[in-house]
């Protein structure tokens, strides 16, 4: 036995025309690194086929996406030294044309050595001669078609679609955990939305408004802009629920954040759910004659409404008193101060007889909290 022989074979290259080479396992490896990189699907898969045209000796490298029903391509990243005759994808390729849904029907590796032949090619453009698809296939789900184009007609040897059968399941793996990292975040975002809504009204919530009140006043801080602030209580609520129970008093609340949700601007105020009967609206940008205006509005539209109410001590119906603040918000003063205004105005509307609303241009510095018990009557 010869000396040579005892030596490990050397691994395959891809080898091609331009001079370019590669090892298979550092095109793997370089495939599963560009794949962690992008931020979103799109850009995974943009990072991939650059990496293939740049490492590889291929004209053309492309990833055609099948929707979530297997029958179109819905979308194709592409990379390549060729400028394509045509649009891939304008604005769907079903799966019935083209040699690339003929691999997608068959879920089998499509090796075209001549495209002049071939029934179902579509060209894209005339110096390729040869064409390798590959179905990117994640267990039992098809993701779609890895294309790769070549000038060459004798380019795809057997080694060579052998590594792009392994690049395929790279790319196969690639595409579901970004798809899966996608729907971690939507979920993600769906559970932080959840976070900030009652469970009641389906308005915000007081953590929501929380964090928007010191987001406002840090703004309108730093813009010299002023701040108004609505809170909102329905009148003899408790008598309203011991009268026609509970459940009543539950849809009346959620009446009431309808009506409020369509008084605000819901582009630039927020609406949110103060506690018990309470609603809380936040009127960034507002004075307190814009403030009083929209709060009287908004007595106004609930009186015309007219939910029932048999033992309120103000009318038949459901009524709301509000108390408005307004202030210019500024490091010498907090959000609480903003908070505490509204409160005192509320106050004032409640001994005044209720179903009205009061307002306060300021609050003070020593101002204290109100003497009213709670939950309001």
């Amino acid at each position: 036995m010869s000396s040579d022989a005892s030596q490990p074979a050397p691994p395959a290259r891809v080898e091609g025309d331009s001079g370019r080479h590669a090892l298979p396992a550092e095109i793997l490896a370089r495939v599963s690194r560009e794949a962690l990189q992008g931020e979103g699907l799109d850009a995974v898969l943009r990072r991939i086929v650059d990496c293939l045209v740049q490492r590889l000796p291929v004209a053309l490298a492309s990833i055609i996406l099948l929707d979530d029903e297997g029958s179109s391509f819905v979308s194709e990243v592409w990379a390549g030294e060729l400028e394509l005759d045509q649009p891939q994808l304008v604005p769907a390729w079903p799966v019935s044309v083209g040699a690339a849904g003929r691999c997608a029907r068959t879920g089998v590796a499509q090796l075209i050595t001549d495209v002049d032949v071939d029934p179902d090619y579509v060209p894209g453009n005339l110096a390729v001669r040869a064409e390798y698809l590959v179905p990117i296939r994640h267990r039992t789900r098809l993701h779609g078609v890895l294309n790769i184009e070549s000038t060459h007609a004798d380019f795809f040897t057997a080694d060579v679609c052998a590594v792009f059968d392994a690049i395929a399941d790279q790319v196969a793996g690639a595409i579901h955990l970004a798809r899966i990292a996608g729907e971690l975040e939507a979920a993600n975002r769906k559970l932080e939305q959840l976070s900030m809504s009652d469970g009641l009204t389906g308005i915000a919530n007081r953590r929501c408004f929380d964090q928007r009140l010191a987001r406002e006043w840090a703004r309108a801080t730093r813009e010299d802009l002023p701040l108004a602030l609505l809170l909102v209580d329905a009148d003899n609520f408790k008598a309203l629920n011991d009268a026609l129970g509970h459940l009543h008093g539950d849809e009346c609340l959620r009446t009431l954040a309808r009506l409020c949700s369509e008084t605000v601007d819901g582009d630039r105020d927020l609406l949110a759910r103060y506690g018990g009967e309470e609603l809380v609206v936040l009127l960034p940008g507002r004075d307190l004659r814009g403030a009083r205006r929209l709060a009287e509005r908004l007595r106004a539209r609930v009186v015309a409404v007219a939910l029932p109410h048999p033992d309120s001590a103000v009318a038949r119906h459901v009524t709301v008193s509000i108390g408005v603040a307004a202030l210019a918000p500024s490091q010498l003063r907090t959000p609480d101060q903003l908070i505490l205004a509204a409160d005192h105005a509320l106050y004032a509307a409640k001994a005044r007889g209720k179903n009205r609303v009061a307002g306060v241009a300021r609050s003070s510095d020593t101002m204290r909290a109100p003497r009213r018990p709670r939950p309001l009557a």
